[in-house]
């Protein structure tokens, strides 16, 4: 049995993110950063994705938040340096996206300072969540045996705790 069960995007977890997908909300820079084009939108992550999801959004959009909830980056230096050069990205460290504030469609979001709780307003056309991706192995949990972050353990032959299982 072959196990390809893939994986989901990680979710923000804020209050009507499922219900702006598509108003909004994307996880998707490439797919959907055409539709933002010479609007304001915002990147969540620290990432590789997120650096390059961002300098990707600067070249169509007129301006680029990029918040991120650590005061470093965990994405390439190169591309964080390249961001910081951009006249039209701001970099909001050490903060969360804590509310998504929209009508039919998202309006702007609201962040808060980690350090100092002090909340601030972004007006917004468009959010690109890129906070990593969630394995959907959990059906398969009494199965093979998972890592703590869900992902089913195999070997470089795709041999997994279970025999006849593999990944």
């Amino acid at each position: 049995v072959i196990l390809a069960t893939g994986s989901a995007n990680r979710k923000l977890g804020v209050e009507d993110e499922d219900k702006l997908v598509g108003r909004g909300v994307s996880y998707c820079a490439t797919c959907d950063g055409n539709f933002y084009r010479k609007k304001t939108v915002a990147v969540v992550g620290g990432g590789n994705t997120a650096l390059e999801d961002a300098l990707y959004l600067a070249d169509l959009c007129q301006k680029v938040y990029l918040i991120h909830r650590r005061d470093s980056f965990r994405g390439d230096d190169t591309n964080a340096e390249r961001l910081k050069a951009r006249e039209n990205v701001e970099i909001v460290y050490n903060a969360n996206v804590t509310k998504l504030i929209a009508e039919k469609k998202l309006k702007a979001i609201e962040v808060t300072d980690k350090n100092t709780g002090d909340v601030r307003t972004i007006e917004l056309n468009g959010l690109f969540v890129a906070v990593g991706r969630v394995p959907e192995n959990q059906n398969f949990a009494n199965l093979v045996e998972l890592d703590e972050a869900g992902y089913v353990l195999a070997g470089e032959d795709c041999h997994t705790s279970a025999e006849g299982r593999f990944v």
